[in-house]
């Protein structure tokens, strides 16, 4: 039969008893042939679990009389009859030790040292052993510095891929095999948009890898590119996806529009650890997606009973971090409070006091838990476990323990010790944008006329540090900052620059909600001074105007 006609009859079979009964019509049959009917088996035999089917498959007098043939005239074989029956075989689990296998890789083996391989042959022999031997395979090796020899703008988008993932475990040095990787980052990039969901994602959790952040416009082209595949990749290739997109740094609103496509439509199918991505994505880059924040809420409502400690976390800390109640926000924290009740002990110390702090946030209590939280033995365990007892650690403890004594008066359990307590809280999201503050002060300076009568980032007793602090007497007469007898009002300003909140978005986060909220509770005045209120303010006047409207809208018309 005209191997064209062949490989067309045999594609269209979809089990491998059919493959058998066609294989057994046949007369003669080339080892090319062969091969394919082969790789057609592993194709329709093979899934995520394994083989389906072992006992039809491996015991079948046609697949043993194929792997005869392939086992005692592996010298006769053609190149590519010899690696896609190795390829076919490795699918297949067919004993690495046995002695076809070995007669197989050892003719291999044998033709590469020669330099018999074309770059396809290559490519199948490597894919074949990283599957049987892994990544220490030392051949490995020896088949990427033939692949340098050969030209790269003749491979096929598989034969690119392939190449990645054996540099993914060659690359033992940081500039070994730079030259080729950025020869193959080129080319790569012109063949972009021929890249399927898979290789998409193995080019980019490659790039990630083999730390590849020179390759800017290839990274820019694939995250690009990756949009369209989002309904067609797997939980495993979202994920390497995603993992990019954190490890380069880059961020595309048409690639978070269509994961708010994708995640609410398929929340109820999608692997947990895939969803726990999706969301440090989110946390990461500060995008508050509401309509994927609600599908994660319906999602963790329905299975967190089969989620890890892990998981658990990783849906909900960012409700906190984002400063988002979804609308389902009583069910959700019922929800976390019975697992927590069920769970607490399997819970990792810091990934307890990173899950709790999260909720006070968003002004949900986990006063049931705060006794064990604040005990000496799970301080203890804390301090023994790395990061240890740091500054971040020691900033949510004592936020943990301000909010219960301001926003919880009836806990009457064990508090935090000073010599746990921070001087002034640690806020990694929120630093103070300092042009923004420099133009708020000249602003002030213009309306009050001296500098005396405001303080800039004011040290609190309270663990926080005011943006800009105005005393008032008790008939509203603005005091000089530095007096302390008569002061009846402390209005405190919070400048906040861009980064306090999420991205293209007038929602602030958790971290800065809460401070805001407690200075209130301090006694206060807050007055929020946020970017988007002031950036188009041109001059002093313009801003003089702005903040005596904000800071003291019942009193005289400002004359300037």
């Amino acid at each position: 039969m005209d191997e064209q006609v062949f490989f067309k009859k045999l594609n269209s079979l979809c089990t491998s008893t059919e493959v058998f009964d066609f294989v057994s019509s046949l007369e003669v049959m080339s080892d090319t042939m062969a091969s394919g009917a082969l790789q057609r088996i592993s194709e329709v035999e093979v899934d995520d679990s394994g083989l389906k089917n072992p006992e039809g498959v491996l015991e079948n007098e046609v697949f043993r009389a194929l792997c005869f043939q392939f086992e005692f005239k592996s010298s006769k074989l053609s190149n590519s009859g010899l690696l896609n029956a190795l390829q076919a075989l490795t699918k297949l689990r067919i004993d690495p030790q046995s002695t076809l296998m070995a007669s197989l890789l050892s003719e291999g083996e044998e033709r590469l040292g020669k330099g018999q391989l074309t770059v396809k042959n290559l490519c199948a022999l490597g894919e074949s052993l990283l599957e049987l031997e892994g990544p220490s395979c030392a051949t490995l090796e020896q088949i990427v510095n033939h692949m340098q020899e050969k030209d790269i703008e003749k491979w096929s988008p598989r034969e690119m891929v392939m190449v990645y993932k054996m540099l993914q475990v060659t690359v033992r040095e940081g500039e070994q095999y730079q030259d080729l990787l950025n020869r193959m980052n080129s080319v790569t990039l012109t063949i972009v948009s021929q890249l399927s969901p898979k290789f998409t994602s193995v080019i980019l959790n490659s790039l990630v890898v083999l730390h590849q952040t020179r390759a800017v416009p290839l990274v820019t082209a694939l995250c690009k590119h990756s949009v369209k595949h989002i309904p067609y990749f797997t939980g495993n290739e979202l994920v390497n996806v995603l993992e990019a997109f954190l490890y380069f740094g880059h961020r595309e609103q048409i690639f978070t529009e269509a994961l708010e496509t994708h995640v609410p439509k398929s929340i109820f199918t999608m692997h947990p650890q895939t969803v726990s991505k999706v969301m440090q994505y989110c946390c990461r880059k500060m995008i508050l997606s509401k309509p994927i924040f609600d599908a994660v809420a319906e999602g963790f409502i329905s299975d967190a009973d089969i989620f890890t400690t892990d998981q658990i976390a990783e849906y909900i800390i960012p409700f906190g971090t984002l400063n988002y109640l979804p609308p389902s926000a009583s069910s959700l924290f019922r929800k976390l409070e019975t697992v927590l009740h069920t769970r607490f002990s399997h819970f990792k110390p810091h990934t307890l006091l990173n899950l709790l702090h999260s909720c006070v946030l968003i002004q949900h209590y986990p006063v049931n838990f705060l006794p064990k939280i604040f005990s000496p033995y799970f301080l203890q365990q804390l301090q023994a476990q790395p990061p240890g007892l740091d500054r971040i650690v020691t900033s949510q403890l004592t936020q943990l323990f301000l909010t219960v004594a301001l926003e919880c008066p009836f806990y009457e359990g064990p508090k935090l010790l000073r010599k746990y307590q921070v001087k002034a809280f640690l806020t990694p999201h929120s630093s103070l944008d300092v042009h923004l503050l420099k133009r708020v002060k000249t602003g002030l300076l213009y309306l009050l006329k001296k500098r005396i009568y405001f303080a800039s980032e004011v040290s609190t007793p309270y663990f926080y540090t005011v943006d800009i602090e105005i005393k008032l007497d008790e008939e509203g007469f603005v005091l000089p900052a530095a007096q302390c007898e008569e002061v009846h009002r402390r209005i405190a300003l919070c400048v906040d620059g861009q980064n306090r909140f999420c991205v293209n978005s007038h929602n602030l986060l958790g971290e800065e909600a809460i401070k805001q909220r407690h200075l209130q509770l301090l006694g206060y005045e807050v007055v929020q001074i946020p970017f988007f209120e002031i950036e188009s303010l041109q001059n002093c006047t313009k801003m003089a105007e702005y903040l005596h409207k904000k800071i003291f809208p019942h009193t005289y018309e400002l004359s300037c």
